[in-house]
């Protein structure tokens, strides 16, 4: 009996497809169709699979050697790499590009910064390009993974990840600048509390964005950026005492609770009542919350802790149930007093006040998102054929890619201006001067990233909308989308407080 072998060539590298063949998804005539086997297959490989196929143990397996003088050209994703693929990275992390924003190991960037609302001083922000490095490798290794098979389930992030962010102290870096800081030590010592600054915090948005995890991303304590900041902010010396450690350990998980079925983008609006009990020692609340990110495993409004009167159950969206969307609801609810953020009425602020920030960070992640799937397509069109050529020799595919190019350049500059002026500003003058630039940027960067979303879809086809194989980073980007021209603000909304910003600084002699 005679066994005929089958062998192809994958990048130097020769697998023996003799058994696997009949076990081929696509089935046996794939390889016969097209002539395969005996093969240099690469150029067809990639037209089909992704390079991380070739990691999987099943797939790796079939690998018996190599082309004897020959090396492998094409790489995967490597783990804390800068990506080669043109505009895949902001200039700043590029060779041969430079920025007056981020600073090189033993360089540094003289800034006049604000650390908390009353105190400027002065400091020198060094090394984000090596904090970079550092909070790369280490979302790669540790967070990646976690990401990717968390959106597959649809369970929150391991606890294992918050742990290891802990021990980083990132979930305080998540915070921005301030006194939280204090003592603390920032990524193994890479900067001090004093120094770190707003580019540091960019950094860290944009890197865990790059799993291409829409759903995981907000799970991964985002309720904590936009949930602790009025207890920093607002709350007494002895709450934040009891609360603030437990949350940047991540033993336990906090939200911000302000969107109602009945109030989205209108906060006036809101129908949820706090009543103080004759004693004047407790609130009694009552309403309900609703699109709570995070909000299935935490709660904050005042300062309420899950207990008696509290219940929550998730929503079905669109992305992912690792974000922990909940709705939430609050039967007669006893809170101490104690745990009233800010001044009794004075709450409107207390949510106005901490818009800003949220939505920065939002951008921060919308304009490197954009990248991710400028890096895909770039890849893509490179690598597959139609009509016996490329897809980048098409004018019409160029033409796509060119305006992602351009939208997420522009959003990138944008938002490292204002980046750079909020290191330069106190909380306060960054509500007052910082209010207007910020809603426009979020309002430009979701609408820009909605076009890329759908061009993207053109350039990958039917594999665009198909949520295993080639297109999957673009079918889950396309897919949760537009859930950034809602959060923090619906677009129309955003767009309006800028104008009326901008209207209310009009001097009043300016004539045409």
């Amino acid at each position: 009996m005679f066994v005929l072998f089958q062998w192809i060539v994958i990048d130097s590298k020769v697998y023996d497809i003799t058994r696997f063949q009949n076990l081929h998804p696509g089935g046996v005539s794939v390889f016969y169709e097209n002539e395969i086997p005996g093969q240099d297959a690469t150029e067809a490989f990639f037209g089909l699979h992704r390079h991380e196929v070739l990691e999987r143990p099943q797939y790796a397996r079939l690998q018996i050697g190599v082309i004897e003088g020959e090396v492998s050209q094409i790489q995967g994703k490597v783990e804390g790499e800068i990506s080669k693929v043109p505009h895949a990275e902001p200039t700043w992390l590029v060779e041969g590009y430079y920025s007056p924003y981020f600073s090189e190991v033993g360089a540094s960037l003289h800034l006049i910064r604000p650390i908390w609302d009353s105190m400027i001083i002065s400091v020198d922000a060094q090394n984000h390009r090596q904090f970079q490095r550092a909070v790369r490798k280490f979302i790669d290794e540790v967070v990646y993974p976690d990401a990717q098979e968390r959106e597959l389930d649809g369970k929150r992030p391991s606890q294992s990840v918050f742990d290891k962010m802990a021990e980083l102290n990132m979930h305080a870096m998540r915070m921005g600048p301030g006194k939280h800081l204090e003592g603390l030590t920032l990524m193994g010592g890479l900067v001090k509390p004093e120094e770190f600054d707003y580019f540091h915090e960019l950094i860290i948005s944009q890197e865990i964005v790059r799993c291409g995890a829409r759903g995981y991303g907000d799970g991964l304590n985002a309720g904590c950026v936009i949930g602790l900041p009025p207890v920093l902010n607002f709350g007494s010396p002895e709450l934040k005492a009891r609360v603030v450690p437990e949350i940047l350990s991540a033993k336990k998980i906090i939200c911000l609770a302000i969107s109602e079925a009945h109030a989205g983008s209108d906060v006036f609006g809101l129908q949820t009542t706090a009543t103080k009990t004759e004693d004047g020692k407790y609130w009694i609340i009552s309403g309900t919350k609703k699109w709570i990110t995070n909000g299935t495993t935490a709660l904050t409004v005042i300062l309420v802790e899950r207990g008696e009167g509290v219940s929550t159950k998730p929503i079905k969206t669109s992305y992912s149930s690792t974000a922990g969307t909940a709705y939430i609801t609050f039967d007669k609810v006893k809170v101490p007093v104690e745990n009233t953020l800010g001044e009794e009425g004075g709450g409107i602020f207390v949510i106005l006040s901490n818009f800003n920030h949220e939505r920065w960070v939002m951008c921060c992640a919308s304009a490197r998102t954009q990248r991710l799937v400028i890096e895909e397509c770039m890849k893509w069109i490179s690598q597959r054929k139609a009509f016996g050529k490329p897809l980048y020799s098409q004018a019409v595919i160029r033409s796509k890619v060119a305006a992602m190019i351009a939208r997420a350049e522009s959003v990138q500059s944008w938002l490292e201006n204002i980046t750079y002026q909020m290191c330069n500003m106190s909380y306060k003058q960054q509500a007052n001067k910082l209010a207007g630039q910020i809603a426009f940027l979020k309002m430009y960067s979701t609408r820009s990233a909605q076009q890329t979303a759908t061009d993207a879809v053109q350039i990958f086809g039917g594999r665009g909308i198909t949520q295993t194989g080639m297109g999957r980073f673009i079918e889950h980007y396309h897919r949760t989308i537009p859930f950034d021209a809602l959060l923090g603000g619906a677009e129309d909304v955003l767009a309006d407080l800028g104008v009326r910003q901008a209207m209310r600084n009009m001097p009043k002699n300016a004539r045409l």
